[in-house]
This record gives C-alpha cells, sequence and structure tokens, in this order.
C-alpha cells in the first residue's frame, strides 16, 4: 500500500491499455478548474481542523505536500532531474498559499514539467529501438528505484532508461522473439505509454496533487473526486446500475472481457467475449458517441446509468476486422450485483488416516455494506455479515465440522460489519474500542444474543488483511473464540469516515468530491492496538509480503504503537492448552510437505531477488537463471502430474451445487484442469505486458490463477482438521476452547 496512490499517470501509462500513438503531438499544458481550488480551500479547512491527527496547512506542511507530490507523480526516479526539484525548490514552502489563496498554477506547473519529461524519456526508449544492444557486457539494472535518488543530469537519466529498455527487449529475446517482432512489439509497448499519459486531465492532477496533501498528513487519509467517489461507493454496496459487462482497453479499442450471467447483457445472448464498443448512445434514439480511443473510465462513465433507461452499444464484433460491419445492440440497464467481490464458501474434505473431516471455508474479499438502503430500511440490504450468516447456515447443512474465515487481502471496508460479523461467533460483548481526537473512548459492541456458529473456527490472514479484518480478527483472538492462523497482518488501526466537501461549497451536484479523513484509532478489547504491529497469528505461515515495503509500518509519517485500559470482557474461549499442540503437528507436517517447501523456496528466492534488487543485462547469465527455473517448473510438473494420475490427495474440494464447475458439466476440477492450473501458475516470462498477449490467453492464465493449488489454504484446513481431531478425543480440552459448543450440547 505504500504506493497505492502514486502515480496515476503511470497507472494508466502502464497498466491500462489504450490507443494509437501520436508521439509528434505536444501535450497541451493543463490548468487547474475553478471548482478545483474551491475544493482544495475547503479540504485544507477541514483537514486542518476535524482530522484525528489535525495539522495546520502551514509552511512545514507545504514542504511535506512538495515532497509526497513529487513522489506521486515519479515514484521510481524515472522521469524527473533533481534540477527539475530545484527549480521548483521556491515553492516548496508555499504551497499551503497556492491552496488558501485559491491559486493551483504551481502544482500543475510541476505536473507539465513531469509531462514534459515523460515525453522526452519515451522518445529516447523509442530511439534506443533503433540501435543495437550488446548483451555480451557484464551489467545489472535495478529495477525498484523507489529509494534511489533522482538523476542529477540528462546524461544519467539516459543512462538509465537505456538499461531499462534493454532489459525490456532481453525479456522478449529469451521468450523467443525475433529482433523485428521485439522492436514491433516495444515501439507500440512505448507509442502506448505516451498516448495514455496525454489521456489525462484536470481532474487526474487534481486528485494526485489532493492525495498528496492528505496522505503528508496520515497515510490512510485520501481525496476522492467525484467519479472516485462514485466508484468507492460502489465497491461497498457491491451493486451498480449498469449492462453487466467487465470492460477493459485494447490498443484503441474498449473490448468486453467478461459478460455477467443474468445482466442485461448476459440475458440479450447477443454481446460477447472480445467484443469491441466503439460507439454509445442514449435512450432509444440518443445520437452515437464514438469512444474508439477514449479512456476506459470515460467509456465506463457512458454505459452506466440510472435502472430501466436505454442505452445503445455500437459493437465490432471479435473476431471481424476493422472495416467489417458493425453490429447495433440496445440493452435495459438494471441493478448489477457484484458477486465477485461477495463472500463465498467451499467444502473441503480432509482425510486423516481413516478418518474424513469437512471443514466450511467463507472467502470474504471485503467488509461490505450498502449504506443507504440500510439507511432507507431496505430490508435486503447488501451485507457481509448477512452473506455470511447465509453461509454459515448452508454449511450447517452441509454437516461441516469446522469453519475457515479467509481474510488474505481483505483490505476492510464497514467497521459496523466488522462488529456485527464477530457477533456471529460470540454472544453479547464489546467488539473494538475507539478513541477520537479529544481522547473520548467509545465501546463497540455485539448486543444481539446467540451465535450462528458455535463449532470451531479458524481465521486466515496476511499482510493484506488491513483495518476491519484486523477488528475481526484481533476479537477473534481476544475472546479465545478462533485460531488466527497466517502472516502477520497490515497494521492499520484507524478509522476513517468520508465528508462530502459539496455540503460546504453549497452545491446540488457532486462537484467538490470527498475526503476520506482519518476520525479515530481503534483498540481492541485487551487495550492494544493493530497500528504498526498488526495481529499475531496463533500459529504462523510463510510470509510472503515485502514487509519493509507493504504494511503500516512502511509509511513514515503512520501513527505509533499504543494502548488504553481493556474493556470488560468475558473470554468465549481458551486456545493457549491447543496453539502448541497444533502448531507442532503443523510443524512436522509441512517438514514433509513438498508443495510447502516448493513454496518456502520461492519465497527465499524472491526475497534475495528483493534484496539485491539488480537484475543482470548479460545474456548468458540471465539464460542460465531461465534454465535453472526451467528445470525447477519441469520437476513441479512431473511431481503434479504424478499426483494428479494417482489422485494421492488427503484433500478433496467437494463439490457445490452453485459452483461454476457444474456449469462445465463437471463435479469437481478435471486432471486436465488441475494439470492446466499448475502449468498456468508456473508459466515462464514471456516478456509481454497484460494488453500485449491474446485476450483469451489473458482471460486462461487467469482461470488457471485460480485452478491453482493453494498451499497455505490447504495448510490452514489441515490445521484446523487437527483441531476437531484433538478436541473430539479429550473433552477436558473441547470445554476450554470451546464453551459455547460445550454447554449448547449438555443442554440436548
Amino acid at each position: 500500500m505504500k504506493k497505492q496512490i502514486l502515480l496515476v499517470v503511470l497507472t494508466l501509462a502502464m497498466s491500462a491499455q489504450a490507443g494509437a500513438a501520436q508521439p509528434e503531438k505536444i501535450a497541451t499544458p493543463l490548468k487547474p478548474l475553478a471548482q478545483q481550488t474551491q475544493a482544495a480551500l475547503w479540504a485544507s479547512r477541514v483537514l486542518s481542523r476535524y482530522h484525528y491527527k489535525a495539522v495546520p496547512l502551514d509552511d512545514a506542511m507545504s514542504e511535506k505536500i512538495f515532497d509526497h507530490y513529487f513522489k506521486s507523480l515519479d515514484a521510481e526516479k524515472l522521469f524527473f532531474l533533481q534540477s527539475d526539484l530545484e527549480q521548483f525548490a521556491p515553492m516548496r514552502s508555499k504551497l499551503d498559499d497556492a491552496i488558501t489563496g485559491e491559486n493551483l498554477s504551481a502544482p500543475f506547473a510541476i505536473y507539465n514539467l513531469y509531462q514534459q519529461r515523460f515525453d522526452e524519456r519515451i522518445n529516447f526508449a523509442r530511439e534506443l529501438l533503433k540501435t543495437k544492444f550488446d548483451f555480451s557486457a557484464d551489467e545489472s539494472y535495478q529495477y525498484d528505484r523507489e529509494k534511489a535518488a533522482w538523476p542529477k543530469t540528462e546524461a544519467e537519466a539516459r543512462e538509465l532508461w537505456r538499461k531499462r529498455v534493454k532489459n525490456d527487449w532481453l525479456r522478449l529475446k529469451l521468450a523467443g522473439k525475433e529482433d523485428k517482432a521485439i522492436r514491433e512489439t516495444l515501439e507500440k509497448r512505448y507509442d502506448n505509454y505516451q498516448n495514455r499519459a496525454r489521456k489525462l486531465n484536470s481532474v487526474d492532477v487534481f486528485d494526485i496533487f489532493m492525495n498528496a496533501y492528505a496522505m503528508a498528513i496520515e497515510p490512510h487519509t485520501n481525496y476522492l473526486g467525484p467519479r472516485a467517489s462514485e466508484n468507492f461507493d460502489i465497491s461497498m454496496r457491491l451493486s451498480l446500475e449498469g449492462i453487466g459487462a467487465v470492460l477493459q482497453t485494447r490498443d484503441e479499442y474498449t473490448v468486453v472481457r467478461e459478460v455477467v450471467p443474468g445482466s442485461p447483457a448476459g440475458l440479450s445472448g447477443k454481446l460477447k467475449v472480445g467484443d469491441r464498443i466503439v460507439g454509445v448512445g442514449q435512450g432509444e434514439s440518443g445520437p452515437l458517441t464514438e469512444v474508439l480511443g477514449w479512456r476506459i473510465d470515460d467509456v465506463v462513465t457512458q454505459i452506466r446509468g440510472a435502472k430501466d433507461s436505454v442505452v445503445r452499444l455500437d459493437i465490432l464484433p471479435a473476431d471481424a476486422g476493422p472495416d467489417a460491419k458493425h453490429a447495433m445492440l440496445s440493452l435495459v440497464r438494471k441493478k448489477i450485483s457484484m458477486e465477485e467481490q461477495a463472500a463465498k464458501k467451499s467444502v473441503i474434505e480432509v482425510k486423516d488416516g481413516g478418518v474424513k473431516r469437512r471443514v466450511g471455508v467463507i472467502a470474504l474479499p471485503t467488509f461490505y455494506q450498502d449504506f443507504e438502503a440500510r439507511r432507507k430500511g431496505d430490508k435486503d440490504y447488501k451485507s457481509a455479515t448477512r452473506d455470511v450468516a447465509r453461509l454459515l447456515g448452508e454449511l450447517k447443512k452441509d454437516k461441516v465440522d469446522s469453519v475457515l474465515i479467509d481474510l488474505r487481502n481483505n483490505g476492510g471496508g464497514s467497521l459496523n460489519e466488522a462488529v456485527e460479523l464477530t457477533g456471529l461467533f460470540i454472544d453479547k460483548g464489546p467488539v473494538v474500542q475507539q478513541r477520537n481526537a479529544e481522547g473520548k473512548i467509545e465501546i463497540e459492541s455485539d448486543t444481539n444474543a446467540g451465535v450462528a456458529w458455535d463449532g470451531p473456527v479458524g481465521v486466515l490472514i496476511n499482510r493484506g488483511s488491513a483495518s476491519a479484518s484486523e477488528i475481526f480478527a484481533a476479537a477473534m483472538q481476544d475472546y479465545g473464540r478462533g485460531l488466527i492462523v497466517g502472516e502477520g497482518s497490515f497494521g492499520k488501526g484507524t478509522v476513517q469516515t468520508l465528508i462530502n466537501l459539496d455540503r460546504f461549497g453549497g452545491n446540488d451536484k457532486a462537484k467538490l468530491g470527498e475526503l476520506k479523513m482519518t476520525i479515530a484509532q481503534f483498540f481492541r478489547i485487551n487495550g492494544g492496538t493493530t497500528q504498526l504491529r498488526g495481529v499475531t497469528p496463533d500459529i504462523k505461515l510463510p510470509a510472503m509480503s515485502d514487509t519493509e515495503n507493504f504494511g503500516e509500518s512502511s509509511y513514515d509519517n503512520a501513527l505509533p504503537w499504543t494502548s488504553i485500559k481493556p474493556a470488560l470482557y468475558v473470554p468465549a474461549g481458551d486456545l493457549k492448552d491447543i496453539v502448541p499442540l497444533l502448531d507442532r503437528r503443523h510443524v512436522a507436517r509441512v517438514a514433509k510437505d513438498k508443495d510447502f517447501q516448493y513454496l518456502e523456496e520461492d519465497i527465499a528466492l524472491v526475497a534475495k531477488q528483493r534484496k539485491d534488487n539488480l537484475i543482470s543485462l548479460n545474456e548468458t547469465v540471465r539464460r542460465k537463471e531461465r534454465d535453472a527455473q526451467d528445470a525447477r517448473t519441469k520437476l513441479r510438473e512431473k511431481r503434479v502430474l504424478a499426483l494428479v494420475a494417482s489422485g494421492n490427495d488427503d484433500l478433496t474440494l467437494l463439490p457445490d451445487p452453485k459452483d461454476a464447475l457444474k456449469a462445465l458439466g463437471a463435479k469437481s476440477p478435471s486432471k486436465a484442469q488441475q494439470v492446466a492450473a499448475m502449468k498456468g501458475a508456473l508459466r515462464a516470462d514471456d516478456g509481454l505486458q497484460g494488453d500485449e498477449r491474446a485476450l483469451s490467453a489473458d482471460i486462461d492464465a487467469e482461470k488457471a490463477a485460480k485452478n491453482a493449488k493453494d498451499v497455505l489454504l490447504n495448510e490452514t484446513v489441515r490445521i484446523l482438521s487437527d483441531e476437531v481431531g484433538l478436541l473430539k478425543t479429550d473433552t477436558r480440552l473441547a470445554s476450554r476452547v470451546l464453551p459455547y459448543a460445550a454447554e449448547a450440547a449438555a443442554s440436548k
């Protein structure tokens, strides 16, 4: 998350896909809009008065904004020269005056220079493609430059880019590409970089600058422009009004990547994966607007609209040439549920000698809630807790022995959902404490009697588990209610709220955007906090994350760890006796688990590469590295093929009637699917970026990644199976670990 706000320019330029190159054009200098100066002023007044860590907007803060802004634009030190920073040094302590004086010409001037440097670097990269590289030279390229200095001279910048382009070329060469194909691929890639960067507008620049200001105060405070605010709302309620198609940009076309089943697009049967949308019309007879070469977010805005309204799409079929006949498709917009981000369940059966145990797994990607629907009294409002409660009911019918809540990479969401989700596993009691800027402490509690699941529970976390995920995991740990497994969590112990700036500006329409502002710090019921330190698992699995650059501790302005008085609560269980037993079994098992050893080998290799932060540009050296990787891959492939053929695995993913595999006519992953997943997960570097591969190949790779063996999940399931076995054979231990279940059994 250290770079999550960073460069919108680079996000669009190097990830999204866009149109034909126009390298001869010079980007038009951008200027601030009137409403942006007003938004900046109101934001500064709110941030300097009501933030949890309220800091005045003065010269000292101006200097922090200055540094954050340059890093946001050029995090990898690839574009600016040191002299560029020195050129704007007089503005270093005057950005506060720029905001309060409603004159944002300085940050826009900085951005316009950035755009100039961007063009210069990419033009130089394109010129290098006309030269011949010497791959016998003994030189290396530093690929992570976040902590490096900006180049001091133009010659130093050109040398940096020479190595960067040489590495791009070598990757394609090692993948078997001929010089002509390599040159064409990179020429198109660099052209696209420039083309996309030039599609950025004043709104984008203002967003970057305002986030540099917000994050200079504290890492989790952000500015959301009107469009970003809408997308945040969609991500929380998991629904939008549209046609039900997932889109992406390839070259200058907006391409259909996925059609949502049951949506207007899906029910029509006329919109296919790979189809290109070249025009959009509103209503039954509104004029068509050509969207060829548009930014993807602008196209999406045209296609989204009010429920039951009509949108017309001008379609160039997937397999048709650019001059082929178009098709016109008229669709009625409906409410689309984003089920991919909703809670999902599966059942995994574990063989332990002659015993089979069933573990229900609930994967929860985010703590979502449709706030507006709940506020209006909608009884069917979307909620993570409601969905998990329903899935727990289904798992009871599936007669599972234990339940695992998978919160890996769940970055949080609604605090209220974290409290209510905890309430599914404990009886009444406090869940989390909050302290506001005035020092007042409030306790958020589960007030609903009873539990939805009284059996064994596990919570799987990683470094990407943050905020609401940490509240839930910490409460389950403090209550002794669930076994926490995985790696240490993110360490975000702060609470944010949304503040609509339009209420200050007196605007009826969304115009000024919103602030996602930190207003409190949360504390565990035991008095500690997850801030900086995160949640420490009871049983640790290998850490796959770069903790130095990812997590709360990677921020230089994160709030410190502290503690307060514990809340009054009654533990729901006691895991201290069973954890050592489970950990010993875990350690003994993984010592013999080849998949686990492969994972640890990969983690060690990545850690070494990260530490070295250098990649050789010598072809012979790189080929030896590639051959070594190929040998590892073939060894693993041979083992997987043997396991699949023999069926020698103590884990079985049980079929779910609602599972997508049933739609494919399969009850469980076939041998071919398992092998394809393994090969996809171990795919060699082809030197290409996502948009440079065929769409079908990109989608197949994504499916393979989803079907690949999840080593950490599998080991966690085995740990929970061990727990069930111990509890069934030791009633005293069970009465301490699961008093709810013991009481329920005694009352029957």
